[in-house]
């Protein structure tokens, strides 16, 4: 059984949700990444249904609040509805409070260093990309889910090594009205230059995540993170 999840602070500065499957630990783990407008609640729904709720989930919110009429969303960076590129300073900081939120993360809850899972939804899935790029070796897989990849991250590409032995999974629906599948497709082709182990799945939904997709998800993470194929 699955502690419910809390809401915490403390040291770790961005709030959070986390998700603990019951017993000691270490266990395998997500850092999941919401999208624009959402909170630190919006994917931690996802935990019991990802490798039968076996992995801890942690889900950071976003520090800018994002005003929805009546209510308050949060994101990770300012954003442009004329599309223009975000202002890079905006998003750096932003990734260095991401990047200290994992280090803090792995001091306080036991987590499996071996099988940390970064994954991001939308604006979510660009921080994930950001992380991944920057520190591939730190993570077991990358899970990017109706986001775009900023052609410029290729540039943070340091250990390339590292980045060619990370397992990755991108999903997009084929319909999404918020970021159109051309952009993942583009992510693609992008992260195939780099030699990345990529899997790619489209979905005939929005700008979402449904039943196949995460049905895809589990069982992609328990193959590549839980019961890995060692080779020798």
């Amino acid at each position: 059984m699955a502690h419910p999840a809390t809401l915490g602070e403390g040291f770790m500065k961005l709030i959070h949700t986390a998700f603990e499957p019951a017993g000691a630990g270490p266990f395998p783990a997500i850092l999941a990444f919401h999208g624009w407008g959402a909170n630190a609640l919006d994917l931690l729904g996802l935990a019991p249904y990802v490798g039968g709720g076996s992995f801890l989930m942690l889900c950071p919110q976003g520090p800018l609040e994002v005003p929805l009429g009546g209510a308050v969303g949060y994101g990770w960076y300012p954003i442009s509805m004329g599309g223009d590129r975000p202002v890079r300073a905006d998003v750096e900081s932003t990734v260095a409070a991401a990047a200290e939120f994992v280090d803090h993360a792995m001091a306080r809850y036991p987590i499996d260093a071996r099988k940390l899972v970064v994954l991001g939804f939308s604006q979510g899935g660009v921080m994930a990309y950001n992380l991944a790029m920057r520190q591939p070796q730190r993570f077991a897989a990358l899970v990017g889910i109706s986001t775009w990849f900023p052609p410029e991250l290729v540039e943070k590409a340091a250990n390339r090594e590292a980045l060619q032995q990370l397992p990755t999974l991108i999903q997009h629906g084929s319909s999404d009205p918020a970021i159109d599948v051309a952009r993942a497709r583009q992510a693609v082709e992008t992260l195939r230059t780099l030699k990345m182990p990529l899997v790619y799945r489209e979905y005939d939904c929005g700008h979402e995540i449904n039943a196949q997709g995460l049905r895809d998800l589990s069982n992609f993470l328990t193959e590549k993170v839980i019961s890995p194929i060692l080779r020798v």
